[in-house]
């Protein structure tokens, strides 16, 4: 009877192994399962113009920013004549400034991304970029580099390499390679203050 009662204890211990050995066995032959980024507070810099909107840069930012789970920060940066206050309303520039703002919204909802639209004002782009620099908390900076067309100038980018912080990312967009978005709709929206996409103003300041 002892016998017979071991070996059947022999046999349910051999049952029961056998499933966990063989799951071992299949994750050392396939590996760990793929991981999935966890939700950061990492943001990645896009800055961009009215220019020229790279649609190879912007989807380089949105793989970065899904693959470490970090926020798209893309910033319009608006250039603001020296006969205008830094901060007057810029309405035309806002007609150009929301579609493309939520051009890149719809695209990053795409990649399952978060976004914080910025507006940076300058009398220059790179002003309006040192600005950016100066007040926005970023660990990349994704920009769409030009040479000589729409976008920013092997000038810009080797004064970005020089000043900002972090890692930059240059692409060099093709000839087509532009987001278009669909022509807005007639509205009296203005550019005003520092930040904010979606500012408003009742007299807008032409310019």
């Amino acid at each position: 009877m002892t016998a017979v009662l071991l070996a059947v204890i022999i046999v349910l211990a051999v049952a029961l192994a056998a499933p966990a050995w063989a799951l071992s066995r299949r994750r050392c032959v396939n590996g760990p399962p793929p991981s999935v980024a966890e939700p950061s507070d990492g943001r990645i810099l896009f800055p961009f113009a009215a220019s020229a909107l790279s649609q190879r840069a912007l989807d380089a930012a949105l793989r970065l920013a899904r693959a470490e789970g970090a926020t798209l920060v893309p910033v319009f940066l608006a250039r603001v004549p020296l006969t205008l206050p830094l901060d007057a309303p810029l309405p035309r520039q806002a007609s150009i400034c929301l579609p493309l703002q939520e051009a890149i919204e719809q695209r990053a909802s795409a990649f399952a991304v978060p976004v914080d639209a910025r507006v940076e004002r300058g009398r220059t782009y790179r002003h309006a970029l040192r600005r950016t620099i100066a007040t926005e908390r970023f660990e990349r900076v994704v920009i769409s580099a030009s040479g000589g067309g729409p976008g920013f100038g092997p000038e810009d980018v080797a004064w970005l390499l020089a000043t900002a912080p972090g890692e930059i990312v240059a692409l060099r967009p093709g000839a087509e390679d532009q987001l278009v978005p669909n022509p807005p709709r007639p509205r009296r929206t203005s550019l005003s203050g520092r930040s904010g996409a979606h500012a408003r103003a009742r007299d807008p300041v032409p310019s």
